[in-house]
């Protein structure tokens, strides 16, 4: 078990839903993206998004796509996300990214060199589980885990499939759009969560579009874990980089803050 995977065991044995955080790497440069990580770690997250700044970020909206493009400006390469990593080893590590930065990397370098500074889990967002058998292998090498999509369009053939490949948890995309902070979920959301938590035995995690308290209080008996993507990325490119992890911690307090323990 990975320390994704005992997180998700500590989140069901407290019966408490968890919060996942995602920072795009070298936004505004690694060692402020270091900072910003260990302190979303003490605002209470439980596991973080190491996203992999790509050029071509189809599912992403306005808000990651901005940050990526000023991480690759900045010349942000897979070598600095290890880096990273490799820094923020003591908390629980998934590796965020496309399929293409990983097979120019090389595959079997990638899970060989993320495993060893610390990165326990990979989610590809465009590869879909059929396509998946050559990188999981590699990845089963190195001990590290593989993570899968859902989303509201999935087939029961998908839902088997996500539900057979995914190691430490399903990741559940709550709207058919980009990501990108909402003010309200979408109304049918609670009830496709709740249709897919009878179809799969994995830990679901849902994300796109939460950020706010009320989206926790909303899912938080529904799931296991929300991820919080774009406040955060929004909110530490709303200033300058010294006082970005106070920014990106605010969001998690503001999340998470007096919410009751899951029933």
């Amino acid at each position: 078990m990975t320390r994704v995977g005992e997180a998700f065991k500590r989140l069901r044995d407290n019966r408490r839903c968890g919060l996942i955080a995602y920072v795009t790497c070298g936004d505004p440069d690694r060692e402020t993206t270091v900072r910003v990580v260990e302190a979303l770690a003490r605002a209470g997250a439980d596991a973080i998004e190491l996203g992999v700044p790509f050029s071509d970020p189809i599912a992403d909206g306005p808000v990651i796509q901005a940050a990526s493009y000023r991480a690759l400006k900045n010349g942000t390469k897979i070598s600095d996300v290890l880096w990273i990593a490799e820094r923020v080893r003591s908390v629980p590590l998934i590796a965020f990214s496309y399929l293409n930065p990983i097979l120019r990397y090389g595959a079997e370098r990638f899970a060989k060199d993320a495993t060893s500074v610390g990165i326990d889990s990979l989610l590809l967002t465009d590869l879909p589980p059929e396509a998946a058998t050559e990188i999981r292998r590699a990845a089963n090498r190195h001990k590290m885990h593989m993570v899968f999509l859902l989303a509201p369009t999935s087939t029961a053939e998908r839902v088997q499939a996500v539900n057979r490949m995914s190691d430490d948890f399903i990741y559940y995309v709550s709207t058919t759009g980009v990501t990108g902070a909402r003010k309200e979920l979408d109304p049918a959301l609670l009830a496709q969560i709740d249709r897919i938590r009878k179809k799969v035995t994995k830990p679901l995690a849902v994300g796109f579009g939460i950020s706010e308290h009320a989206h926790y209080e909303a899912l938080r008996s529904r799931c296991n874990a929300i991820v919080v993507g774009s406040a955060i990325v929004r909110a530490i490119a709303d200033g300058d980089a010294a006082g970005a992890p106070k920014r990106a911690a605010a969001v998690v307090h503001r999340i998470l803050d007096n919410a009751p323990p899951a029933s």
